[in-house]
Protein backbone atom coordinates (compact mmCIF):
# COMPACT_ATOMS: atom_id res chain seq x y z
CA UNK A 1 0.00 0.00 0.00
CA UNK A 2 1.54 3.26 -1.19
CA UNK A 3 1.33 6.27 1.76
CA UNK A 4 -1.87 8.05 -0.27
CA UNK A 5 -3.70 4.70 0.02
CA UNK A 6 -2.69 4.53 3.39
CA UNK A 7 -3.76 8.26 4.48
CA UNK A 8 -7.26 7.57 2.48
CA UNK A 9 -7.61 4.05 4.38
CA UNK A 10 -7.11 5.37 7.81
CA UNK A 11 -9.06 8.37 7.38
CA UNK A 12 -12.02 6.51 6.13
CA UNK A 13 -11.13 3.51 8.55
CA UNK A 14 -11.22 6.42 11.55
CA UNK A 15 -14.22 8.19 10.47
CA UNK A 16 -16.04 4.97 10.18
CA UNK A 17 -15.26 3.67 13.60
CA UNK A 18 -15.85 7.59 14.79
CA UNK A 19 -19.24 7.32 13.29
CA UNK A 20 -20.61 4.08 14.65
CA UNK A 21 -19.37 5.05 18.25
CA UNK A 22 -21.21 8.31 17.69
CA UNK A 23 -24.51 6.76 16.42
CA UNK A 24 -23.97 4.43 19.52
CA UNK A 25 -24.26 7.46 22.21
CA UNK A 26 -26.58 9.90 20.51
CA UNK A 27 -29.25 7.70 18.87
CA UNK A 28 -28.72 8.84 14.94
CA UNK A 29 -27.27 11.91 15.83
CA UNK A 30 -23.95 12.60 14.38
CA UNK A 31 -21.50 15.38 15.93
CA UNK A 32 -17.98 16.73 14.90
CA UNK A 33 -17.01 15.77 18.37
CA UNK A 34 -17.83 12.21 17.67
CA UNK A 35 -15.82 11.70 14.89
CA UNK A 36 -12.22 11.36 16.43
CA UNK A 37 -12.55 9.13 19.67
CA UNK A 38 -10.43 10.72 22.58
CA UNK A 39 -10.27 13.82 21.09
CA UNK A 40 -9.76 17.14 22.83
CA UNK A 41 -11.30 19.12 19.42
CA UNK A 42 -14.62 19.89 18.85
CA UNK A 43 -14.06 19.37 14.96
CA UNK A 44 -11.93 16.26 12.89
CA UNK A 45 -8.59 17.48 12.45
CA UNK A 46 -7.23 16.64 8.59
CA UNK A 47 -4.06 17.62 8.67
CA UNK A 48 -1.90 19.44 11.15
CA UNK A 49 -3.11 22.29 12.28
CA UNK A 50 -1.43 25.70 12.47
CA UNK A 51 -2.47 27.97 15.29
CA UNK A 52 -1.75 31.62 15.47
CA UNK A 53 0.42 32.94 18.53
CA UNK A 54 -2.38 34.16 20.11
CA UNK A 55 -4.58 31.06 21.54
CA UNK A 56 -6.55 30.66 23.83
CA UNK A 57 -4.23 28.64 26.57
CA UNK A 58 -6.68 26.77 28.81
CA UNK A 59 -3.94 26.93 31.72
CA UNK A 60 -2.08 29.86 33.64
CA UNK A 61 0.90 30.35 31.83
CA UNK A 62 3.00 30.39 34.68
CA UNK A 63 2.24 26.89 34.83
CA UNK A 64 3.50 25.48 31.40
CA UNK A 65 6.78 25.21 31.76
CA UNK A 66 8.40 24.60 27.98
CA UNK A 67 10.54 21.70 26.84
CA UNK A 68 12.09 19.45 24.49
CA UNK A 69 14.33 22.58 22.63
CA UNK A 70 16.09 21.59 19.53
CA UNK A 71 18.05 23.78 16.92
CA UNK A 72 18.47 23.64 12.92
CA UNK A 73 20.58 25.90 10.62
CA UNK A 74 18.18 27.76 8.11
CA UNK A 75 19.54 27.99 5.06
CA UNK A 76 22.44 29.90 5.65
CA UNK A 77 23.97 28.57 9.15
CA UNK A 78 26.26 31.58 9.01
CA UNK A 79 23.28 34.39 9.91
CA UNK A 80 20.07 31.88 10.57
CA UNK A 81 19.03 29.17 13.10
CA UNK A 82 15.59 27.73 14.23
CA UNK A 83 14.47 27.54 17.30
CA UNK A 84 11.90 24.50 18.28
CA UNK A 85 10.31 23.46 21.90
CA UNK A 86 6.98 21.64 23.28
CA UNK A 87 4.87 22.67 25.57
CA UNK A 88 2.15 20.32 27.20
CA UNK A 89 -0.79 22.75 26.83
CA UNK A 90 -2.00 25.68 24.70
CA UNK A 91 -0.03 28.88 25.52
CA UNK A 92 -0.50 32.45 24.97
CA UNK A 93 1.90 34.24 22.68
CA UNK A 94 4.83 32.15 22.40
CA UNK A 95 8.71 34.09 21.43
CA UNK A 96 12.16 33.09 21.99
CA UNK A 97 14.14 35.97 23.94
CA UNK A 98 18.12 36.45 22.35
CA UNK A 99 21.02 38.07 22.64
CA UNK A 100 24.70 37.85 23.11
CA UNK A 101 24.83 37.81 26.88
CA UNK A 102 22.91 35.00 29.13
CA UNK A 103 22.07 38.14 31.39
CA UNK A 104 20.66 40.20 28.17
CA UNK A 105 18.09 38.34 26.01
CA UNK A 106 16.73 41.45 25.05
CA UNK A 107 15.38 40.51 21.27
CA UNK A 108 12.45 38.97 20.97
CA UNK A 109 11.27 37.04 18.42
CA UNK A 110 7.06 35.65 18.19
CA UNK A 111 7.10 31.86 17.90
CA UNK A 112 4.13 29.62 15.68
CA UNK A 113 2.44 27.13 17.03
CA UNK A 114 1.73 24.07 15.33
CA UNK A 115 -0.90 22.18 16.91
CA UNK A 116 -0.66 18.30 16.21
CA UNK A 117 -3.62 15.62 16.66
CA UNK A 118 -3.12 12.18 16.52
CA UNK A 119 -6.37 9.94 17.33
CA UNK A 120 -6.51 6.73 18.69
CA UNK A 121 -5.00 5.09 15.65
CA UNK A 122 -5.67 1.26 17.63
CA UNK A 123 -7.98 0.37 20.68
CA UNK A 124 -4.31 0.18 22.13
CA UNK A 125 -3.22 3.81 22.24
CA UNK A 126 -4.89 6.73 23.38
CA UNK A 127 -5.29 9.98 21.63
CA UNK A 128 -2.75 12.65 21.77
CA UNK A 129 -3.06 16.28 21.01
CA UNK A 130 0.67 18.15 20.94
CA UNK A 131 1.86 21.38 20.65
CA UNK A 132 5.35 22.22 18.61
CA UNK A 133 6.70 26.01 18.96
CA UNK A 134 8.93 26.84 16.40
CA UNK A 135 10.87 30.55 15.66
CA UNK A 136 13.01 32.12 12.98
CA UNK A 137 16.13 33.43 14.02
CA UNK A 138 17.49 36.16 11.05
CA UNK A 139 19.97 38.52 10.39
CA UNK A 140 22.64 36.96 13.02
CA UNK A 141 26.40 37.57 12.78
CA UNK A 142 28.39 34.90 11.74
CA UNK A 143 30.75 33.43 14.04
CA UNK A 144 28.88 34.32 17.10
CA UNK A 145 27.56 32.76 20.17
CA UNK A 146 24.31 33.49 21.05
CA UNK A 147 22.41 32.92 24.07
CA UNK A 148 18.38 32.22 24.05
CA UNK A 149 15.75 31.31 25.92
CA UNK A 150 11.97 30.25 25.00
CA UNK A 151 8.78 31.57 26.76
CA UNK A 152 5.23 32.63 26.40
CA UNK A 153 2.51 34.91 28.34
CA UNK A 154 3.51 33.67 32.28
CA UNK A 155 6.79 32.40 31.52
CA UNK A 156 9.68 34.67 30.86
CA UNK A 157 12.98 33.21 30.33
CA UNK A 158 14.87 36.30 30.88
CA UNK A 159 12.57 36.16 34.46
CA UNK A 160 15.78 35.18 36.93
CA UNK A 161 13.78 32.22 38.34
CA UNK A 162 13.88 30.60 34.69
CA UNK A 163 17.60 31.34 34.09
CA UNK A 164 18.55 27.53 33.97
CA UNK A 165 16.65 27.15 30.93
CA UNK A 166 18.90 29.56 28.67
CA UNK A 167 20.03 27.71 25.90
CA UNK A 168 23.45 28.54 24.03
CA UNK A 169 24.42 28.30 20.42
CA UNK A 170 26.85 29.18 17.37
CA UNK A 171 26.35 30.27 14.07
CA UNK A 172 29.05 28.83 11.23
CA UNK A 173 31.93 31.20 10.69
CA UNK A 174 32.50 33.53 7.65
CA UNK A 175 35.67 31.75 6.80
CA UNK A 176 36.73 28.42 6.71
CA UNK A 177 37.62 26.63 9.69
CA UNK A 178 38.49 23.89 11.98
CA UNK A 179 35.25 22.17 13.21
CA UNK A 180 33.50 18.89 14.16
CA UNK A 181 30.36 17.19 13.16
CA UNK A 182 28.81 14.09 14.17
CA UNK A 183 26.40 11.76 12.24
CA UNK A 184 24.26 9.00 13.19
CA UNK A 185 21.11 7.13 11.86
CA UNK A 186 18.15 4.45 14.02
CA UNK A 187 18.29 6.52 17.35
CA UNK A 188 14.50 6.29 19.22
CA UNK A 189 14.75 5.86 22.78
CA UNK A 190 17.04 4.11 25.13
CA UNK A 191 19.86 4.05 27.49
CA UNK A 192 22.42 3.30 24.30
CA UNK A 193 20.79 6.36 22.91
CA UNK A 194 21.48 8.29 26.02
CA UNK A 195 25.04 7.49 26.06
CA UNK A 196 25.70 8.26 22.61
CA UNK A 197 24.09 11.56 22.59
CA UNK A 198 26.22 12.32 25.78
CA UNK A 199 29.57 11.13 24.21
CA UNK A 200 28.60 13.02 20.83
CA UNK A 201 28.45 16.39 23.69
CA UNK A 202 31.83 15.76 24.19
CA UNK A 203 32.73 16.19 20.85
CA UNK A 204 31.49 19.78 20.94
CA UNK A 205 30.46 19.38 16.94
CA UNK A 206 29.41 22.36 15.37
CA UNK A 207 26.04 20.58 13.93
CA UNK A 208 24.63 16.50 13.82
CA UNK A 209 23.44 15.22 11.00
CA UNK A 210 20.46 12.33 11.77
CA UNK A 211 20.03 9.41 8.44
CA UNK A 212 16.30 8.80 9.27
CA UNK A 213 14.52 6.65 11.64
CA UNK A 214 14.29 9.30 14.16
CA UNK A 215 12.06 8.13 17.36
CA UNK A 216 10.31 4.45 16.29
CA UNK A 217 7.15 5.81 17.17
CA UNK A 218 6.21 3.85 14.69
CA UNK A 219 7.32 0.12 15.09
CA UNK A 220 7.04 -1.55 12.04
CA UNK A 221 8.02 0.64 9.46
CA UNK A 222 7.05 -0.78 6.30
CA UNK A 223 3.98 1.49 5.09
CA UNK A 224 1.84 -0.92 5.46
CA UNK A 225 -2.03 -0.51 6.27
CA UNK A 226 -1.28 -2.50 9.75
CA UNK A 227 1.55 0.17 10.89
CA UNK A 228 0.49 1.79 13.79
CA UNK A 229 2.49 5.01 15.72
CA UNK A 230 2.32 6.20 19.27
CA UNK A 231 2.94 9.75 19.13
CA UNK A 232 3.60 9.96 22.43
CA UNK A 233 7.07 8.24 21.58
CA UNK A 234 7.96 11.42 20.17
CA UNK A 235 7.79 13.77 23.46
CA UNK A 236 10.40 10.57 24.85
CA UNK A 237 12.74 11.22 21.78
CA UNK A 238 12.82 14.87 21.98
CA UNK A 239 13.20 15.16 25.71
CA UNK A 240 15.94 12.70 25.34
CA UNK A 241 17.98 14.62 22.84
CA UNK A 242 17.16 18.30 24.36
CA UNK A 243 21.26 17.78 26.33
CA UNK A 244 22.16 18.02 22.54
CA UNK A 245 20.34 19.59 20.74
CA UNK A 246 19.52 22.82 22.22
CA UNK A 247 22.64 23.69 21.37
CA UNK A 248 23.88 21.68 18.69
CA UNK A 249 21.59 22.38 15.50
CA UNK A 250 20.33 18.49 15.07
CA UNK A 251 19.84 18.26 11.16
CA UNK A 252 17.31 15.54 10.29
CA UNK A 253 15.93 13.60 7.13
CA UNK A 254 13.68 10.88 6.78
CA UNK A 255 13.74 7.04 7.02
CA UNK A 256 11.16 4.57 6.78
CA UNK A 257 9.85 4.36 9.85
CA UNK A 258 9.49 8.27 9.78
CA UNK A 259 6.60 8.12 7.47
CA UNK A 260 3.55 8.27 9.11
CA UNK A 261 0.52 8.10 6.83
CA UNK A 262 -2.70 9.55 9.28
CA UNK A 263 -0.96 13.05 9.05
CA UNK A 264 -0.55 13.87 4.94
CA UNK A 265 -0.54 11.38 1.91
CA UNK A 266 3.32 11.37 1.92
CA UNK A 267 3.29 10.87 5.16
CA UNK A 268 5.31 13.69 6.47
CA UNK A 269 3.04 16.09 8.43
CA UNK A 270 4.02 14.66 11.61
CA UNK A 271 7.85 15.92 10.44
CA UNK A 272 6.68 19.19 9.42
CA UNK A 273 5.20 19.68 12.52
CA UNK A 274 8.13 18.80 14.77
CA UNK A 275 10.56 19.93 12.92
CA UNK A 276 11.59 23.65 10.83
CA UNK A 277 14.84 22.55 8.45
CA UNK A 278 16.16 24.43 5.83
CA UNK A 279 13.21 24.34 3.46
CA UNK A 280 15.53 24.99 0.28
CA UNK A 281 15.15 21.52 -1.61
CA UNK A 282 13.16 20.32 -4.68
CA UNK A 283 9.92 20.90 -2.60
CA UNK A 284 10.03 21.58 1.64
CA UNK A 285 6.39 21.38 1.82
CA UNK A 286 6.00 17.30 0.28
CA UNK A 287 9.53 16.70 1.17
CA UNK A 288 10.98 18.83 4.47
CA UNK A 289 13.65 16.16 4.67
CA UNK A 290 15.75 17.04 1.03
CA UNK A 291 17.58 20.12 1.83
CA UNK A 292 21.73 21.57 1.65
CA UNK A 293 23.48 23.62 3.33
CA UNK A 294 26.86 25.19 3.82
CA UNK A 295 29.32 25.22 6.90
CA UNK A 296 32.97 27.22 6.53
CA UNK A 297 34.44 24.83 3.35
CA UNK A 298 31.92 21.56 3.49
CA UNK A 299 28.32 21.17 1.75
CA UNK A 300 25.25 19.45 3.59
CA UNK A 301 23.13 17.79 1.47
CA UNK A 302 20.27 15.61 2.94
CA UNK A 303 18.01 13.45 0.98
CA UNK A 304 14.78 11.68 1.48
CA UNK A 305 15.53 7.77 0.38
CA UNK A 306 11.90 6.60 0.33
CA UNK A 307 11.49 8.53 -3.10
CA UNK A 308 13.70 5.71 -4.74
CA UNK A 309 14.19 2.85 -2.33
CA UNK A 310 13.28 -0.84 -3.50
CA UNK A 311 13.04 -2.36 -0.23
CA UNK A 312 10.30 -0.25 1.29
CA UNK A 313 7.87 1.82 -2.23
CA UNK A 314 5.24 2.96 0.34
CA UNK A 315 6.70 6.33 -0.98
CA UNK A 316 8.65 5.10 -3.98
CA UNK A 317 8.68 7.95 -6.54
CA UNK A 318 6.11 10.46 -4.81
CA UNK A 319 8.46 13.47 -5.72
CA UNK A 320 8.32 12.76 -9.73
CA UNK A 321 11.35 12.47 -9.97
CA UNK A 322 12.00 16.17 -8.59
CA UNK A 323 14.16 14.75 -6.10
CA UNK A 324 16.96 13.35 -8.11
CA UNK A 325 16.83 16.15 -10.82
CA UNK A 326 17.30 18.94 -8.28
CA UNK A 327 20.06 16.37 -6.51
CA UNK A 328 22.02 16.79 -9.73
CA UNK A 329 21.89 20.39 -10.08
CA UNK A 330 22.35 20.72 -6.72
CA UNK A 331 25.77 19.09 -6.20
CA UNK A 332 26.78 20.57 -9.63
CA UNK A 333 26.14 24.46 -8.04
CA UNK A 334 28.01 23.20 -5.17
CA UNK A 335 30.84 21.76 -6.66
CA UNK A 336 31.22 25.06 -8.64
CA UNK A 337 31.19 27.52 -5.55
CA UNK A 338 34.43 28.70 -4.85
CA UNK A 339 35.84 27.97 -1.33
CA UNK A 340 33.59 24.54 -1.16
CA UNK A 341 35.93 21.92 -0.73
CA UNK A 342 34.02 18.67 0.30
CA UNK A 343 30.52 17.54 -0.17
CA UNK A 344 29.09 15.47 2.50
CA UNK A 345 25.81 13.40 1.59
CA UNK A 346 23.53 11.51 3.99
CA UNK A 347 19.99 9.72 3.20
CA UNK A 348 18.66 6.53 4.86
CA UNK A 349 18.73 3.72 3.00
CA UNK A 350 21.97 1.93 1.99
CA UNK A 351 24.06 1.95 -1.01
CA UNK A 352 26.09 -0.44 0.48
CA UNK A 353 25.86 -2.75 3.50
CA UNK A 354 25.71 -6.45 4.23
CA UNK A 355 23.45 -6.81 7.17
CA UNK A 356 21.05 -9.78 7.62
CA UNK A 357 18.15 -7.42 8.06
CA UNK A 358 18.20 -4.97 5.08
CA UNK A 359 21.29 -5.51 3.19
CA UNK A 360 21.96 -2.52 0.19
CA UNK A 361 19.23 -0.45 -1.61
CA UNK A 362 19.68 -1.24 -5.01
CA UNK A 363 17.03 1.90 -5.74
CA UNK A 364 19.78 3.73 -4.08
CA UNK A 365 22.51 2.62 -6.36
CA UNK A 366 20.63 3.25 -9.57
CA UNK A 367 19.54 6.89 -9.13
CA UNK A 368 22.21 7.95 -7.56
CA UNK A 369 25.22 6.82 -7.37
CA UNK A 370 26.07 8.06 -11.11
CA UNK A 371 25.27 11.54 -9.35
CA UNK A 372 27.55 10.70 -6.98
CA UNK A 373 30.52 9.91 -8.95
CA UNK A 374 29.51 12.71 -11.31
CA UNK A 375 30.16 15.55 -8.65
CA UNK A 376 32.64 13.63 -6.75
CA UNK A 377 30.66 13.49 -3.71
CA UNK A 378 33.60 13.03 -0.84
CA UNK A 379 31.55 11.21 1.84
CA UNK A 380 28.01 9.53 2.13
CA UNK A 381 26.62 8.59 5.60
CA UNK A 382 23.49 5.88 5.61
CA UNK A 383 21.79 4.45 8.14
CA UNK A 384 18.99 1.77 7.83
CA UNK A 385 21.12 -0.98 9.27
CA UNK A 386 21.58 -1.14 13.17
CA UNK A 387 25.25 -1.31 13.24
CA UNK A 388 28.54 0.10 11.80
CA UNK A 389 29.39 -0.71 8.22
CA UNK A 390 32.33 1.21 6.17
CA UNK A 391 33.19 0.20 2.17
CA UNK A 392 36.24 0.67 0.33
CA UNK A 393 36.55 3.37 -1.76
CA UNK A 394 34.27 2.83 -4.59
CA UNK A 395 34.26 3.92 -8.68
CA UNK A 396 31.34 2.21 -10.81
CA UNK A 397 30.40 -0.25 -8.15
CA UNK A 398 33.76 -2.03 -7.72
CA UNK A 399 36.80 -1.54 -5.10
CA UNK A 400 39.25 1.23 -6.35
CA UNK A 401 41.33 1.36 -3.70
CA UNK A 402 41.49 -0.85 -0.44
CA UNK A 403 40.71 1.76 3.07
CA UNK A 404 41.82 -0.55 5.88
CA UNK A 405 41.49 1.48 9.13
CA UNK A 406 43.86 4.68 9.06
CA UNK A 407 43.86 4.76 5.10
CA UNK A 408 43.76 8.06 3.08
CA UNK A 409 41.53 8.58 0.03
CA UNK A 410 40.87 11.54 -2.79
CA UNK A 411 37.53 11.16 -4.25
CA UNK A 412 38.64 12.87 -7.70
CA UNK A 413 40.76 9.89 -8.06
CA UNK A 414 40.70 7.45 -6.08
CA UNK A 415 36.54 6.83 -4.88
CA UNK A 416 34.46 7.84 -2.54
CA UNK A 417 33.81 5.91 0.94
CA UNK A 418 30.00 5.11 1.97
CA UNK A 419 29.60 4.42 5.44
CA UNK A 420 26.48 3.12 7.38
CA UNK A 421 26.45 4.56 10.84
CA UNK A 422 23.25 2.94 12.04
CA UNK A 423 24.06 1.89 15.63
CA UNK A 424 22.56 4.80 17.33
CA UNK A 425 20.31 3.01 19.96
CA UNK A 426 17.82 0.64 18.38
CA UNK A 427 18.60 -3.11 18.52
CA UNK A 428 21.60 -4.25 17.05
CA UNK A 429 21.56 -5.99 13.49
CA UNK A 430 23.99 -8.93 12.29
CA UNK A 431 26.38 -9.78 10.10
CA UNK A 432 26.73 -12.80 7.75
CA UNK A 433 30.73 -12.95 8.61
CA UNK A 434 32.64 -11.90 11.95
CA UNK A 435 33.46 -8.03 13.08
CA UNK A 436 36.52 -6.61 11.80
CA UNK A 437 37.32 -3.15 12.80
CA UNK A 438 40.37 -1.54 14.27
CA UNK A 439 42.42 -3.78 16.50
CA UNK A 440 40.14 -6.37 15.67
CA UNK A 441 40.58 -6.87 12.12
CA UNK A 442 39.43 -10.34 10.11
CA UNK A 443 39.85 -9.54 6.51
CA UNK A 444 37.84 -11.24 3.95
CA UNK A 445 38.09 -11.88 0.18
CA UNK A 446 34.20 -10.82 0.06
CA UNK A 447 30.93 -11.41 2.14
CA UNK A 448 28.07 -13.09 0.45
CA UNK A 449 24.84 -10.77 0.56
CA UNK A 450 22.31 -9.00 -1.57
CA UNK A 451 20.48 -6.18 -2.59
CA UNK A 452 17.08 -5.29 -3.26
CA UNK A 453 16.09 -5.23 -6.65
CA UNK A 454 13.31 -3.47 -8.85
CA UNK A 455 10.93 -5.66 -7.96
CA UNK A 456 11.21 -5.94 -4.64
CA UNK A 457 13.53 -9.42 -4.65
CA UNK A 458 17.05 -9.87 -3.10
CA UNK A 459 19.26 -10.39 -5.76
CA UNK A 460 22.69 -11.94 -4.19
CA UNK A 461 26.04 -10.68 -4.53
CA UNK A 462 29.41 -11.33 -3.93
CA UNK A 463 30.64 -8.21 -1.84
CA UNK A 464 34.53 -7.25 -1.94
CA UNK A 465 33.98 -3.84 -0.33
CA UNK A 466 32.87 -4.58 3.04
CA UNK A 467 36.10 -3.37 4.61
CA UNK A 468 34.72 -2.64 8.46
CA UNK A 469 32.43 -4.28 10.02
CA UNK A 470 31.23 -3.70 13.68
CA UNK A 471 28.33 -4.50 15.63
CA UNK A 472 27.94 -2.12 18.57
CA UNK A 473 26.46 1.17 18.93
CA UNK A 474 28.01 3.89 17.71
CA UNK A 475 28.52 7.18 15.44
CA UNK A 476 30.87 8.95 13.60
CA UNK A 477 32.73 12.46 14.12
CA UNK A 478 34.11 13.88 11.69
CA UNK A 479 37.22 16.59 11.88
CA UNK A 480 36.91 19.57 8.96
CA UNK A 481 40.58 20.82 8.49
CA UNK A 482 41.34 23.53 5.80
CA UNK A 483 44.27 24.88 4.32
CA UNK A 484 46.47 24.40 1.64
CA UNK A 485 45.48 20.56 1.43
CA UNK A 486 41.71 20.33 2.94
CA UNK A 487 41.31 17.15 5.39
CA UNK A 488 38.05 15.70 6.42
CA UNK A 489 39.33 12.89 9.28
CA UNK A 490 36.54 11.13 9.77
CA UNK A 491 36.46 8.50 13.26
CA UNK A 492 33.72 5.96 14.09
CA UNK A 493 33.04 5.65 18.30
CA UNK A 494 31.97 3.14 20.27
CA UNK A 495 29.49 3.81 23.15
CA UNK A 496 32.00 3.44 25.30
CA UNK A 497 34.29 5.79 23.28
CA UNK A 498 36.78 3.06 22.20
CA UNK A 499 37.62 4.14 18.36
CA UNK A 500 36.91 1.27 15.75
CA UNK A 501 37.83 2.93 12.60
CA UNK A 502 39.39 6.05 11.57
CA UNK A 503 40.31 7.49 7.88
CA UNK A 504 40.92 10.54 6.12
CA UNK A 505 39.74 12.34 3.04
CA UNK A 506 41.86 14.71 1.13
CA UNK A 507 41.19 17.34 -1.50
Amino acid sequence: MSMPEQHAYLRTKLTRRGLLRSSAVTAGTVAGGGLLAGSAHATPVATPTLLTSGAASPVDGSLVAPFARHLAFGADPKTQMRVSWQVPFAVRRPYVRVGLKPWDLGRKIQAEVRDLHTPSLSPQLPAVDQFYLHAALDGLRPGTTYYYGVGHDGFDPADARHFAAVGTFRTAPARAERFVFTAFGDQGVSYHALANDQLILGQNPAFHLHAGDICYADPDGQGSEHDTYDARVWDQFLAQTESVAKSVPWMVTTGNHDMEAWYSPNGYGGQSARWTLPGNGPDPDAAPGVYSFTYGNTAVVALDANDVSYEIPANQGYTGGRQTRWLDRRLGELRATPGIDFVVVFFHHCAYSTTTAHASDGGVRDAWLPLFEKHRVDLVVNGHNHVYERTDALQGGRVAKKMPPGERVDPRHEGIVYVTAGGAGKALYDFPVPDSYEGHTKDLDHVDTYHWAKDGTKTKEAAEWSRVRYTGFSFLAVEVVPGHRPTMKVTALAESGERIDHFEVVR
